[in-house]
């Protein structure tokens, strides 16, 4: 259990706002609003009082919940695949396991590129709606630590926006570097780790009404880069996609009302508009990693991958 304050939230990141303004980001009039905006907040009877307590919801659990709308809009999604798709788009059709499928968004992404397709997921529920969509797909249940594969059987693993909802890392990259063949290359995407420090976890609510989010973990960029070095991987590339700020975008006025519980943090940063949008400045909402494992006949990037990639992405080994 925890416990989530829409004060503490707000005048949080009005303090983030400022610790920006203190390394000269911002002027004097920027840190004299910030402050006259947390007394506003402590004098704020309506958020006094507001706070829940939230459960921590286990994974399974969570996207058994989740299934029902996890394909609705989900911004996450116009985000990663165009990354993801031109990663994988040089390398030749081979067997791809789409780890932590979900409802097989990527292992369609994948399938349409003609690999053969393995999912697994540890939700019985979101491997239901995979096979819908991917009728062709082998899925099988099983958790990202003991992968219901064979050594050496992939040539392609994909693992998207599950990560962070590992504890440690390092079991799940040893297990992908065991399914992978040499030669073989890994994609990954997640919340950016700034994001999910920002409050970026999915809400759930359980079957009594009561709120909760499903477990998530912050990984630090190094930390990807340490179990991938640990599992035998070489890293490729990075990208940190993001949503693009609108050149002179108006900040909105304050909102007044701290909205459901399910809208949390989003409708707490229409509070302090003028915070949120500092706290955002230059972090970006996803991650995304190319490694591969050394050894085996590298695939050669065919003419014109380096102009298709997203910028700064190098063309696959």
């Amino acid at each position: 259990m925890k416990y989530e304050d829409p004060l503490a939230y707000t005048v949080g990141l009005e303090g983030v706002a400022l610790l920006r303004s203190f390394t000269g980001e911002y002027d004097r009039a920027f840190v004299a609003a910030r402050l006259a905006g947390i007394r506003r907040l402590l004098d704020d009877a309506t958020l006094a009082d507001a706070g829940v307590d939230v459960a921590r919801v286990p994974t399974v659990e969570g996207y058994r919940i989740w299934s029902r709308t996890y394909d609705g809009p989900n911004s996450a999604f116009d985000l990663d695949e165009p990354v993801v798709g031109a990663l994988l788009d040089p390398l030749p059709a081979g067997v791809a396991l789409d780890a932590a499928c979900g409802t097989g968004r990527m292992t369609a992404l994948l399938a349409a590129r003609g690999h053969r397709t393995i999912g697994v997921d540890s939700s019985p529920d979101m491997l239901a709606r995979a096979g819908q969509r991917v009728p062709e797909g082998d899925f099988r249940l099983g958790a990202l630590d003991a992968l219901p594969v064979a050594d050496g059987a992939a040539d392609v693993v994909v693992c998207a926006l599950a990560l962070t909802h590992v504890p440690d890392l390092g079991p799940v990259l040893a297990e992908f570097a065991r399914v992978l063949r040499p030669g073989g290359h890994l994609v990954t995407s997640d919340l950016h780790p700034e994001r999910v420090a920002l409050g970026s976890v999915p809400a759930v609510r359980l079957p009594d009404g009561s709120p909760g989010r499903v477990e998530t973990y912050r990984h630090a960029v190094g930390d990807y880069v340490r179990a991938a070095l640990a599992a035998g991987f070489e890293v490729l590339g990075c990208e940190e996609p993001g949503v693009p700020a609108a050149e002179d975008a108006e900040v909105p006025p304050a909102a007044t009302d701290p909205g459901p519980w399910e809208a949390w943090p989003w409708s707490l940063r229409e509070l302090v508009p003028e915070a949120a949008a500092a706290s955002d400045a230059g972090v970006p909402a996803e991650i995304v990693w190319h490694f591969r494992l050394p050894g085996g006949a590298a695939a050669a990037a065919p003419p014109g991958t380096r102009d298709a990639l997203p910028q700064g992405a190098p063309p696959p080994a």
